[in-house]
């Protein structure tokens, strides 16, 4: 059982770790591009994740580390042994995955009897979005093409990658059963006015430099593509979205517009908003994030 903290402490903590400060400036956005280009951080998972064993595949496939998270339990207690998630992890496009992502995803694993799949994509400056969008679409064919099932989730610049890579595979004829996105970043033009309303209380994110690493992510598309900004694209016939979202968070109102252009195109959505809850609060030890974080393995359970 995981220890949980007053939500107080959160952005006290932010701020004094300088979690926000690629995304309040856009120097401190080109900063951190510079820094990882000088100073790649270490993406391995933790020596110890309850209750699953971690596997890498060789070669990597993309020329990407890519990760095998499967339960421990035995195989006859596992329910739908075909179907696999894929998760994709977030940090602006620029930082790497964190001990939180690896907590969420040994969770996912263990609680839903399901191996998951964790692409390591490359950031900026040496990612763009329709390289790693393309890559995340080869990691979910080659699972369709070994007949599994294949449930998709993503948080935050995750959350980007993943619906883009949902919108893509659609237009291949295939549609997910489910599609997880926990405050997702849906357009990355950062035109959204309600963003200013926002902004005030997010500790976190900000437009300026999202802004700058939007500007870089996209390479050589344009800003408006779906492949760039999901939010963009036609959502007529793609599977089940499940949106997590918290309203101390500047990614929140492109949330809304999302929810409401895909129930609108005949999309099921279940929503979960977090009152008073910072950007990805799913991953958090508090209250709030152990509900959140429920709502994830939830949507991402096999039918039985």
């Amino acid at each position: 059982m995981r220890i949980l903290l007053p939500e107080s402490l959160i952005p006290v903590y932010l701020k004094a770790t300088g979690a926000n400060r690629p995304f309040v400036t856009e120097d401190g956005a080109r900063r951190r591009i510079a820094e990882r280009f000088l100073r790649p951080v270490s993406y391995g998972p933790p020596s110890r994740l309850e209750g699953v064993r971690v596997k890498r595949r060789l070669p990597d496939p993309n020329g990407w580390p890519v990760y095998d998270v499967e339960p421990t339990a035995p195989a006859s207690h596992r329910a739908a042994p075909k179907s696999v998630v894929v998760y994709v992890h977030g940090g602006g496009w620029v930082n790497e995955i964190a001990p939180q992502h690896w907590t969420l995803i040994a969770r996912i694993a263990r609680e839903t009897n399901q191996r998951v799949i964790v692409p390591i994509y490359p950031l900026l400056p040496f990612g763009t979005a329709r390289e790693v969008r393309d890559g995340v679409v080869e990691l979910i064919r080659v699972e369709l093409d070994s007949d599994h099932q294949v449930r998709l989730a993503g948080d935050s610049s995750g959350g980007q990658i993943s619906l883009s890579a949902a919108l893509r595979l659609r237009d291949e004829g295939v549609t997910l059963p489910a599609t997880t996105l926990l405050a997702p970043a849906l357009d990355l033009t950062w035109k959204n006015p309600q963003i200013d309303v926002v902004q005030p209380s997010d500790p976190w994110l900000g437009r300026p430099g999202g802004r700058i690493l939007a500007e870089h992510w996209s390479g050589e598309d344009e800003l408006i593509d779906p492949v760039v900004s999901p939010l963009y694209g036609d959502l007529d016939g793609l599977g089940p979205l499940t949106i997590i979202t918290g309203t101390r968070d500047v990614l929140n109102p492109d949330a809304h517009v999302l929810k409401d252009k895909a129930r609108s195109a005949g999309v099921p959505v279940e929503w979960h908003e977090g009152e008073g809850q910072l950007h990805v609060y799913a991953l958090l030890p508090t209250k709030a994030g152990e509900q959140g974080a429920k709502a994830i393995v939830e949507s991402l359970r096999p039918s039985t």
